[in-house]
């Protein structure tokens, strides 16, 4: 994918402010949603300690590698932002929203990611919705929380603020150029954000359009993180991660749901899913035809980002369209 591009929600690098990587406006068509199709994750293989399908359920881990599996395997969203008419955070929408995705399959509810519009929330708006969507969701659907930032101290602040308001595990990308001697390494950075975690499972996050260079393939192993959410949308990159890293690989992109779920992959944190839960559980467990239906929609939220979903969303009559970003 080029810099640049949006996949799954995450949109194009823009300017970032301290805590938040804000997200610049994203425009695109409307789309089909597809139809959809009953299936769910298949509970076969196992790989690094992590089961396709179904839940393992809440729990304290100690940031390790491995520790993901049990947080959750299977398939996830990455959970919208409801904005209300006048802009302002809804959350009680938010929390109904998440609850009905749970109902219908999720397994893990990410609050306040690249999808949620991270980077126009307030800490106190984040705070809220953490809690609203941890309130609403059964004990075995685990909340994590976006924590990555422009620098390691915003990523430590966000990740105590998020623990302390019940998530129940934090997704954090470096700071931009963390490479270029201005930020600590990696290893340090995520050593410091496992510390702010407390004993909540630390996933590393690949999206190098926001976070340029990312998360490279050989540093994973060195890292005190439980697993990686990669979003890059790379079918190679991806055949690197299950076969040379042994923590808990979850992609980002809907286009390789049906690869990466029969090979071992432990799982998925999908924006579509917003949208079209079912057939992305579906394709996960290995449904071609249901990848194939998702294209339509992939595409789309890979052109328009959060701002798209908004719009698929308003078009079933389930919410306001309200986007922080267009």
């Amino acid at each position: 994918m080029s810099e640049g591009s949006v996949s799954e929600g995450n949109i194009s690098e823009g300017n970032i402010s301290e805590g938040n990587a804000s997200e610049g406006n994203a425009s695109g068509g409307n789309a089909s949603g597809g139809s959809t199709s009953g299936g769910s994750t298949s509970g076969g293989s196992t790989r690094g300690g992590s089961t396709r399908g179904g839940n393992v359920g809440r729990g304290n881990g100690s940031g390790g590698n491995g520790d993901a599996a049990r947080l959750f395997s299977g398939v996830g969203v990455a959970l919208v932002t409801i904005f209300g008419p006048d802009g302002a955070v809804d959350e009680a929408a938010t929390a109904r929203h998440a609850a009905d995705l749970a109902r219908r399959g999720m397994r893990v509810v990410l609050v306040a990611g690249t999808t949620g519009e991270a980077g126009k929330l307030t800490d106190g708006e984040r705070v809220g919705l953490i809690r609203a969507v941890r309130a609403a969701l059964p004990d075995d659907v685990p909340v994590l929380a976006g924590t990555g930032a422009a620098s390691a101290d915003g990523a430590v602040r966000l990740t105590k603020t998020a623990v302390e308001a019940g998530a129940d595990g934090v997704l954090a990308y470096p700071p931009p150029d963390w490479d270029s001697g201005a930020h600590p390494d990696l290893p340090a950075f995520y050593a410091a954000v496992a510390k702010a975690a407390a004993g909540k499972p630390v996933l590393a996050y690949h999206v190098p359009w926001v976070s340029s260079p990312g998360v490279p393939v050989e540093s994973l192993p060195k890292l005190p993180v439980a697993g990686i959410k990669d979003s890059s949308g790379s079918a190679d990159r991806l055949l690197d991660e299950l076969t040379h890293y042994a923590g808990a690989t979850y992609v980002g992109s809907s286009a390789l749901l049906a690869l990466a779920g029969p090979m071992g992959g432990a799982g998925a944190i999908l924006a579509i899913a917003n949208v079209e839960p079912e057939l992305c559980s579906a394709a996960f467990a290995g449904d071609g035809g249901a990848q194939l239906r998702l294209a339509p929609t992939h595409l789309a939220v890979r052109t328009g980002g959060p701002a798209e979903l908004k719009r698929l969303l308003a078009g079933r009559g389930d919410f306001p369209a309200t986007s922080r970003l267009a």
